[in-house]
């Protein structure tokens, strides 16, 4: 890439990245291969992250957090974490911030703010959303997950799947319905700590890629959850998810844009060394052109993500732009994977090369968040909604 300059970040951003850019060379990228093999990062690693200061940005400092309300500090830890190449953490870390954590902070009440934030800020306290069933992904409205108003608390029943942060979670925030018969008026939002009675886990699923993801089951069974551990209003579930998926999918963007520039630039310095027919693969027409072809679409897509993020802080991102921007994006991640397999040759298909994790790791993105057939749906809604 040419370096186009990133007009949106001050002296003081650039001083952060470069706190986290080194912080990911010391505490991350090493331990990064450890933690494949053992399907999941360290519970270390978030407690080190929390004294770090670097979860969950925007926490009030009520609640012993920053009160960071400019998201551009987290579109470059994202950012960060993305260009590492260690695509496990940079999917859990923030999701665990950026995508749970608003929950809890614009719908719970005092009491669950004041018991489970100060936690999350420290990293002692994992957290996840659990809204896919094994019959439910993208179709929300037909979860079976229930829970039971029994006056003075509710009993949860039912199971999710494919839980991001799922092994590791302390906190669930948990999409389950209040009343069956009124479709997604019924759903409703809850906060389940994983030491109540009745919940329990999976073992971490063996996924194609992400390794370092603890992805698995949660089972609720009778699962006693207190009034107060309800978000917002009684089914208004619903309406929340759909609030706040808009800073998911962008988070899901941001992190497959890094992720496969993070690919890129590695895959320059591998063409520019490995020798072929008495010169190096970059010397090939064919290379170069690629070359040329993956830095322009990069190069539009950072312009496009930085505009969104500014617009973002300004809460001017609607679902259609935050479903665009996670299609697009993910889309272009999977076509940046694929091509430097191919300049990669025979060895871009070696496990002990990261390009070949990268392959492995960015498919998935095309499926979580919502699909980019949803993605797609969503987008054209808003363009062919009737006046």
């Amino acid at each position: 890439m040419n370096g186009i300059p990133r007009t949106i970040f001050t002296e003081e951003h650039e001083m952060f990245r470069q706190s986290v850019k080194d912080y990911i060379a010391k505490e991350i990228s090493p331990k990064n291969a450890e933690w494949e093999k053992n399907k999941m990062v360290s519970r270390e690693s978030w407690t080190d992250l929390g004294q770090n200061g670097f979860l969950c940005l925007q926490a009030p400092e009520q609640y012993g957090g920053m009160g960071i309300e400019d998201f551009r500090y987290n579109a470059l830890f994202i950012e960060e974490l993305g260009l590492s190449g260690c695509s496990g953490p940079a999917i859990g870390y923030p999701l665990h911030s950026d995508i749970v954590f608003p929950y809890i902070l614009h719908y719970g009440t005092e009491a669950a703010k004041a018991k489970y934030i100060p936690g999350m800020v420290s990293g002692e306290m994992i957290s996840a959303v659990a809204m896919t069933e094994p019959g439910a992904g993208s179709d929300l409205q037909n979860i079976k997950a229930t829970a039971q108003d029994m006056g003075d608390h509710y009993l949860i029943n039912g199971s999710k799947t494919f839980i991001t942060n799922g092994y590791l979670c302390n906190l669930v925030v948990v999409a389950a319905k209040t009343d069956p018969a009124l479709g997604a008026k019924g759903i409703s939002l809850f906060l389940v700590d994983t030491d109540m009675e009745g919940f329990s886990k999976g073992v971490p699923f063996e996924k194609v890629g992400l390794h370092a993801q603890d992805t698995c089951e949660l089972f609720f069974e009778d699962v006693k959850v207190s009034k107060e551990n309800l978000l917002g209003k009684e089914g208004e579930g619903f309406k929340y998810l759909m609030t706040e998926l808009a800073q998911e999918r962008l988070v899901v963007a941001l992190a497959a844009l890094a992720l496969a520039e993070g690919t890129f630039l590695s895959t320059v310095n591998y063409v520019k060394e490995r020798p072929a027919f008495g010169k190096t693969v970059s010397d090939f027409q064919n290379t170069r052109f690629k070359i040329a072809e993956m830095s322009a679409k990069l190069e539009m897509a950072r312009i496009y993500c930085d505009q969104l993020v500014m617009m973002h802080n300004e809460k001017l991102v609607d679902s259609a732009m935050a479903s665009a921007a996670k299609y697009s994006m993910t889309e272009l991640q999977c076509e940046v994977a694929d091509e430097c397999v191919q300049l990669h040759g025979g060895y871009g298909y070696m496990w002990e090369y990261p390009v070949a994790r990268a392959y492995a790791d960015a498919r998935v993105q095309r499926i979580y968040a919502g699909t980019n057939e949803i993605m797609k749906e969503l987008i054209a809604r808003k363009i062919l909604k009737k006046d």
